[in-house]
């Protein structure tokens, strides 16, 4: 059975990465104790679009719209299947709800609304 990926393409400001990858680091700690297989979160660094034949790619930078003081962000974790997905997540979010007071006065590092997200079922793998 193939695995499944939950995809999440963000916008962080440059000076609030620190504070994200702080984030990203408690979120990797919880999705990997409850079972994901893998927990990436990827700063972009080569944003540059590139030409192909003759046709040229966007970027991540502007497909995301982020400006020169904000970094694209792409981060994925991986599952057994999307059934695995649903029940690691239920138990990450269950641990969220019992430490929510520990987080109220909590502020996101980025905007929301820059955010993507998307359940990806894999069809090509290594």
């Amino acid at each position: 059975m193939s695995k499944y990926i939950d995809g999440f393409v963000l916008v962080v400001p440059k000076d609030k990465s620190e504070e994200y990858k702080k984030m990203a680091e408690d979120g990797r700690d919880s999705w990997m104790k409850h079972g994901a297989l893998e927990y990436y979160e990827c700063r972009g660094d080569d944003m540059a679009a590139q030409e192909m034949g003759e046709e040229k790619s966007r970027s991540f930078t502007e497909m995301a719209g982020a400006k020169n003081s904000e970094s694209v962000w792409f981060s994925f974790i991986v599952f057994k299947s999307k059934e695995h997905r649903d029940q690691v997540n239920a138990k990450v979010m269950e641990e969220m709800g019992e430490n929510a007071s520990e987080y109220k006065d909590f502020q996101m590092p980025f905007d929301m609304k820059k955010m993507a997200y998307g359940g990806f079922v894999v069809e090509v793998e290594a």
